[in-house]
């Protein structure tokens, strides 16, 4: 549950009302509410809120239900990360407006009741890879069953813990300036890599059409908008200027985050929720993923 302030204010009733619900029945790019999975200030706004709102969102997983509830790595050594990160929103602010910032409260995260389970992989040295692909080339994948508080493992024998949940993306949507100031920066590392082992270890993602999911805009509606935006959209996988995918594990229950604004509504959208991580993700994908609110 979150609660959304353009300001500082005084306090108010914690009454949160149902704004993004997901049905794990339907894949993400057919949710009733779209799902994104780029940064574009074009993509359309799928929900509208006011300031001092307080809202429940739900969000699928961030590979949006490729990997399984079962013993096989498999699907973590084949995810297709053209597809990721699927996030709840753009939700509008109304009122919102460029030099503004959001204030957004977080009041509560967790598993979602049909879905109490969640997983940590290690990518394929040649599939998204990792800081320790030569030690850990190969696909490896843990399933953990939350019970309150705390998550155990059938592949992680004798442990269990106490988890942090956090969401790991949250930001509002760039302005067309920003937006291309970060692909010219992030063509240029990739243009200028020279690391010894970039052939396992992708510094940065250009914008690509494949795997593009654009909320409502859809393909099929409108071929050149869509087009040029799953061309130029950035992609989720870092933190920028915005906030995005920022994997602090702090930012759960009780925290109060400061987004910058950078066109007309903000556009917020958030998702990658983490029922824990340590201080970040050696493996790209070392946190605990889920289903969640």
């Amino acid at each position: 549950m979150l609660v959304l302030r353009r300001a500082l204010s005084t306090a108010i009733s914690y009454a949160a009302k149902p704004l993004i619900s997901v049905d794990l029945n339907r894949s993400p790019t057919d949710q009733l509410i779209p799902l994104h999975n780029r940064w574009h200030p074009d993509i359309p706004s799928v929900v509208s809120i006011r300031r001092n709102d307080v809202f429940r969102i739900e969000c699928v997983d961030w590979t949006g239900g490729q990997i399984q509830n079962n013993d096989s790595a498999d699907d973590v050594k084949n995810v297709d990360l053209t597809r990721i990160h699927y996030l709840s929103g753009p939700i509008e602010v109304e009122g919102a407006s460029p030099g503004d910032i959001l204030v957004v409260d977080i009041l509560d995260v967790g598993p979602l009741s049909s879905s109490m389970w969640g997983f940590t992989g290690i990518f394929d040295k040649n599939n998204g890879g990792g800081f320790l692909s030569d030690i850990y080339p190969n696909a490896h994948k843990a399933i953990w069953d939350f019970s309150g508080i705390y998550a155990t493992s059938r592949h992680i024998k004798n442990v269990r813990f106490a988890g942090l949940t956090h969401p790991g993306i949250i930001g509002c949507a760039p302005s067309h300036e920003l937006l291309s100031r970060w692909n010219k920066r992030e063509q240029d590392l990739i243009n200028r890599c020279t690391h010894p082992h970039h052939q396992y270890s992708v510094l940065a993602n250009p914008p690509i059409e494949k795997g593009a999911c654009l909320g409502r805009l859809k393909f099929e509606d409108n071929k050149n908008k869509w087009e040029e935006i799953a061309n130029h959209g950035a992609r989720t996988i870092p933190a920028r200027e915005h906030g995005g995918n920022t994997d602090i594990k702090n930012i759960s229950r009780g925290s109060r985050v400061y987004l910058p604004v950078y066109v007309n509504g903000a556009k917020l959208s958030l998702g990658d929720i983490h029922f824990s991580q340590g201080d970040g993700e050696i493996s790209f994908c070392g946190a605990i993923e889920m289903v969640h609110y």
